[in-house]
């Protein structure tokens, strides 16, 4: 098991009911991906923030990555949805 920090931000945080939180992930949560499936099955909140998984923007340590990516030695993770503006 590894400990990731992870950020949440706009309506997931807002869905979530929390802008960061701490946890200790399983040996097979290895991607952004593993993790969005792990996210979804921790409760209803989650697995509404996460509901449009595809649409879900992640950054490692502040620099934002595909869903494939691999997790290791990873300090943060953040998610927020996508950018909208003019």
């Amino acid at each position: 098991m590894s400990t990731v920090n992870l950020v949440y931000f706009s309506w997931v945080r807002e869905r979530i009911g929390k802008g960061e939180e701490t946890l200790e992930l399983p040996a097979d949560v290895v991607t952004i991906a593993d993790l969005l499936a792990h996210l979804k099955s921790l409760g209803e909140e989650y697995e509404a923030a996460f509901e449009h998984e595809r649409v879900i923007r992640a950054a490692i340590n502040q620099e934002h990555v595909e869903h494939g990516e691999p997790i290791a030695g990873a300090r943060e993770i953040a998610f927020f949805p996508p950018m909208t503006g003019g």
